[in-house]
């Protein structure tokens, strides 16, 4: 029984990657060296992701390092009341109630934006619109059938889908029904912060990681130039 679950949410997966790949996303204009940017997104992870979802590998100490950040600025105005600095993000909601609610337990997002890529992420986030054949009513674009509901939409607004024909063949536009309380301009920032921040959060060293990367490359290639050297200098006198 087990092995037939787990063959079914395989092939569940399976589609809505399938399903994505044939959907054009939007590119996310990711920069992690903007701190003001990665503040935000942290702050709006908190507001409307760590309900249900976690990102167990990041502390809010090692954010505030990482971002130069006070560590009581972030404990005021990120981290939930009552959280201490050295706390993982952590959701506030147990296994059991996410059962119960959702049929299973939301997964852990610190590494979400590795997994699927920062623009999977910033076009799934924009891409829901109302559909009543779903549990939530709604589904996603990006990832049919999806199991989440819109976490944005007050901020968004409703969207509903719209075929469209072209001699190139039928697409789905999303219109905008009814708007929230941003602008579309604002939402789309609002939801880069967000992936931003995801991003940062799939792996918090990547600057260092890639500014050490130049240092390294160039020692490489002064290595290679040496090793030349002597190879000449060896082989100069063998016939």
């Amino acid at each position: 029984m087990k092995n037939l679950i787990t063959l079914l949410l395989l092939l569940t997966l399976s589609f809505g990657v399938a399903a994505s790949e044939a959907i054009e996303l939007q590119e996310a204009d990711v920069d992690l060296s903007d701190n003001e940017s990665l503040q935000r997104g942290a702050q709006h992870f908190v507001t409307y992701c760590l309900g249900c979802h976690s990102a167990k590998h990041m502390r809010y100490l090692r954010f505030a390092l990482d971002v130069g950040v006070d560590q009581k600025k972030v404990l005021k105005d990120i981290a939930p009341e009552g959280a201490s600095i050295y706390d993982q993000l952590h959701s506030a909601m147990n296994k059991h109630d996410a059962e119960k609610w959702f049929g299973v337990q939301p997964p852990d997002l610190s590494l979400i934006a590795r997994s699927r890529g920062a623009d999977w992420l910033y076009s799934y986030l924009k891409s829901y619109y109302s559909d009543t054949s779903r549990p939530f009513g709604v589904n996603n674009l990006v990832y049919p059938d999806t199991a989440m509901p819109n976490p944005l939409w007050q901020l968004q607004g409703e969207q509903h889908a719209e075929p469209r024909k072209t001699i190139y063949g039928e697409y789905i536009k999303l219109v905008l029904e009814d708007q929230g309380t941003l602008s579309e301009r604002e939402f789309d920032l609002f939801v880069n912060d967000l992936v931003n921040f995801l991003v940062y959060v799939g792996e918090p060293v990547q600057l260092e990681r890639e500014r050490l990367g130049k240092y390294v490359i160039f020692f490489l290639l002064m290595f290679v130039v040496i090793a030349y050297l002597l190879k000449k200098e060896y082989w100069k006198d063998v016939d």
